[in-house]
């Protein structure tokens, strides 16, 4: 016999250990852009659910958010800082900055667990510069230079250490995401299926196909 408490737990367990077995996100800053790059295979258990799945959602013209774990989640939190920025400009006819939008996404994070199983990674361009926050699951909150989220996240990490310079061009910076995320998808089971990559910078928000990327 199990308390409720006990039993609570052990839900709770089993829907983060099948959230965190797929996916790769990463996220980089340099001096004057954030990038962000993902796969594209959604997984439920060991079933390839969706093989164009997209992870990097725009929030504003000057921010993005990568998302793993649930994607129902992950997508409802998405449409709230979306919110919120738009609730932002209009009531100070500026753009929000990475900072507080991630502590936005904090807060709902906090006040959710552990009802909300998602991890994103908040990179952008606002009046300080560009900028890039992880926001996990228990609103957990730590600004990054570089980081990566999901199961082929260790895989990914070890590229982005030994390749990474805030000094890369725009060029470099996207073959390096690139070059993280397929370092992933050859050795995780739970990514797979090609690479997005996102650039935002003073200019706005670019979408670059990484199948377009030559290493």
């Amino acid at each position: 016999m199990y308390t409720h408490r006990e039993l609570t737990d052990k839900a709770l367990q089993a829907k983060l250990e099948k959230a965190l077995k797929g996916t790769t996100t990463v996220g980089m800053v340099f001096k004057d852009f954030a990038v962000l790059a993902a796969d594209r295979r959604a997984t439920s258990g060991f079933f390839i659910s969706h093989k164009k799945a997209k992870k990097i959602l725009k929030v504003d013209d000057h921010v993005a958010t990568t998302i793993s774990g649930y994607v129902g989640d992950a997508q409802w939190l998405v449409d709230q800082l979306r919110y919120y920025a738009v609730l932002y400009k209009t009531e100070n006819n500026t753009s929000i900055s990475i900072k507080s939008l991630a502590n936005v996404a904090s807060v709902i994070m906090f006040q959710n667990r552990p009802l909300l199983i998602a991890h994103v990674l908040i990179g952008g361009v606002d009046a300080g510069g560009p900028a890039l926050f992880s926001v996990d699951w228990l609103g957990s909150i730590t600004r990054e230079k570089y980081t990566a989220t999901g199961s082929g996240s260790p895989f990914a990490v070890s590229i982005l250490e030994s390749s990474y310079s805030e000094e890369l061009e725009k060029e470099e910076a996207v073959k390096l995401a690139v070059k993280a995320v397929r370092a992933a998808l050859r050795r995780d089971p739970g990514s797979g299926e090609g690479v997005d990559v996102v650039v935002v910078s003073k200019e706005g928000y670019e979408e670059i196909g990484g199948e377009d990327i030559k290493l």
